[in-house]
C-alpha cells in the first residue's frame, strides 16, 4: 500500500500541473484514498471524483509595500468536492504554500466535512508569504486584494473560507469587508472565524483544541487510558495545541512536553500550563520558558508520554521519528502531520492514532454554528455551542470507531469509510450534469 517516494501510479491519472515525482501533500491523500477504495462498495466507480479538485485557482496578487515598491505574491484557493454543499475551508498564509498543498488541505476538508456530516464540500486557500515580514498596513493590502481576486470563487452560498496557519479574525474580518464591499452590502455569512463584534461565534477560537481534546477523552474511555495523571506532548502551542493542552491539563493530565517553531521545553512533573500559555501570548513561543528545561528539537518525539498531540505543520512525523514515539495516544491536532509510512509504523506498534479528518474537525464544527447564526441573525451562548459541538464530536468518533472495529482497519481508514461513502453517494445521487 505505502508508496515511500511519493510517485504517482498508473492508478493515478495525474493532471499535467502536477510534477509525478515531488507529489508533495496530494500524494498523501492520494494513497489515503487508495486504503479506503476496496471498503467503498458500489460506490467504487465514482471514487475517481475524490482523485480530482472540481475547481483550482491560481492568482497573483501584487501590493504596494510600505517603502513603494510593488511586490507579487502567489496565492490559491481549491475546491475539491461540492457535491454535499458549498465549499469550506481555511486560508494559510506561509512561504513554503504549495498548490499540492492547498490541493490536499482541500481534499481533506472533503473528508473531515463529511465525517462530521455538516453540509459542506471542502476547499482550502493560501498565498506564498511569511506574514512576519509584513506590517500590519501590507498585510491588510495583501488580504484585501486576495479576497478581491478569488471573489468569483467565494460566497456564503458557493464557499466560506476560515482562519487556518498565521490567519487569525482580523484577516477574516478584512476578507468579509472587501467581499462586502465588491458585493454592496454586508455578507457576514462569507467566512467564519471572525471577531465575535461583525458576526463571528463565541466559542470558535477553541473549537478545535476543544474537538481534540473530545475525541481524546472519548478514545481514552474505549481503550481504558485514564486522562487523570496521563502525561501529554504537544507540537504547536497556538489555538489548537495551546487550548487542547490547556483542557488536558484541567482534566488531571500533565502536560510534560511542549515544541514550537521557537523552541521545545520539558518538565516531567508537568509544565505550568496557565504560565506557559501566557508566556507564548507575550514572547510569540514557548522558548525561553522558565518552567521547564530545554530540550533539543529532535529530543521530543521521543518523550515519555501516554498521549501526543502534534498540532503544528503537516509531515512532522515520519518514517525517521515514528519508531520513537512512546505515546500510546497520537491525536492529530494538525492537518496532515503523519506520513503514510509514520502511520503503518505506529500502527505496527499498537500506537492509536486519531486522525486529522475527525480529531481536528472540532473547527470547522462550530464554523458551521457560525455560519448558521449569520443566516439566521439569531446567536447562541457559548454554553449552547460547546454542548453542541462535543454532542457532534462524541457521536462522530462513536460512528468512526465501530467502522474501524467492524472492518478492523485503522482510524484513519475508517474515516474516510465514513466520509468518502457520504461524498460518493451525493455524487450518486446528484449524477453528472448536463
Amino acid at each position: 500500500m505505502s508508496n515511500p517516494s511519493g510517485i504517482a501510479t498508473a492508478a493515478h491519472p495525474l493532471p499535467s500541473y502536477l510534477d509525478p515525482q515531488h507529489l508533495g501533500p496530494w500524494g498523501i491523500y492520494l494513497q489515503q484514498v487508495d486504503r479506503v477504495t476496496p471498503y467503498l462498495g458500489s460506490l467504487a466507480r465514482w471514487v475517481e471524483t475524490l482523485k480530482r479538485p472540481k475547481r483550482a485557482l491560481i492568482v497573483d496578487v501584487p501590493i504596494e509595500l510600505d517603502n513603494g515598491t510593488i511586490a507579487h505574491f502567489e496565492g490559491y484557493r481549491v475546491q475539491h468536492n461540492l457535491s454535499r454543499g458549498p465549499g469550506k475551508g481555511g486560508v494559510r498564509f506561509h512561504q513554503d504554500v504549495t498548490l499540492s498543498e492547498v490541493m490536499a488541505l482541500s481534499a481533506w476538508m472533503s473528508v473531515k466535512n463529511a465525517a462530521v456530516n455538516v453540509p459542506y464540500g471542502g476547499a482550502k486557500g493560501g498565498i506564498r508569504v511569511d506574514p512576519r515580514t509584513l506590517s500590519t498596513g501590507e498585510l491588510e493590502r495583501l488580504t484585501r486584494r486576495y479576497t478581491s481576486e478569488i471573489g468569483l470563487l467565494i460566497g456564503p452560498t458557493k464557499d466560506i473560507p476560515a482562519p487556518d496557519v498565521n490567519t487569525n479574525g482580523q484577516i477574516m474580518a478584512w476578507m468579509m469587508d472587501t467581499y462586502s464591499m465588491n458585493v454592496g452590502a454586508t455578507a457576514t455569512g462569507v467566512v467564519t472565524g471572525k471577531p465575535v463584534d461583525i458576526g463571528g461565534s463565541l466559542g470558535r477560537v477553541e473549537a478545535t483544541g476543544r474537538g481534540v481534546f473530545t475525541v481524546g477523552v472519548e478514545a481514552a474511555k474505549l481503550t481504558g487510558l485514564a486522562i487523570e495523571g496521563a502525561r501529554v506532548a504537544v507540537q504547536g502551542f497556538g489555538n489548537v495545541g495551546g487550548t487542547a493542552g490547556k483542557l488536558f491539563a484541567e482534566a488531571g493530565a500533565k502536560v510534560v512536553a511542549v515544541q514550537d517553531h521557537t523552541g521545545t521545553v520539558y518538565n516531567a512533573s508537568g509544565l505550568d500550563v496557565p504560565a506557559l500559555l501566557a508566556h507564548v501570548k507575550a514572547q510569540g513561543g514557548v522558548g525561553g520558558f522558565a518552567g521547564g528545561e530545554r530540550m533539543a528539537p529532535e529530543e521530543f518525539w521521543g518523550v515519555a508520554c501516554d498521549i501526543l498531540i502534534p498540532a503544528a505543520l503537516e509531515g512532522q512525523i515520519t518514517k525517521d521519528n515514528a519508531s520513537r514515539i512512546q505515546a500510546r495516544m497520537v491525536i492529530e491536532g494538525a492537518n496532515g502531520p503523519t506520513t503514510p509510512e509514520a502511520d503503518d509504523i505506529l500502527n505496527d506498534k499498537g500506537v492509536l492514532v486519531l486522525p486529522d479528518v475527525i480529531a481536528n474537525a472540532g473547527g470547522v464544527t462550530v464554523s458551521y454554528f457560525e455560519w448558521v447564526q449569520d443566516f439566521s441573525s439569531f446567536f447562541w451562548t457559548e454554553d449552547e455551542i460547546n454542548a453542541r459541538l462535543v454532542h457532534i464530536m462524541q457521536n462522530a468518533f462513536a460512528a468512526i470507531w465501530q467502522v474501524a472495529q467492524e472492518n478492523k482497519v485503522s482510524l484513519r481508514t475508517a474515516t474516510f469509510i465514513v466520509a468518502c461513502k457520504r461524498i460518493l453517494h451525493a455524487r450518486e445521487v446528484r449524477g453528472l450534469y448536463p
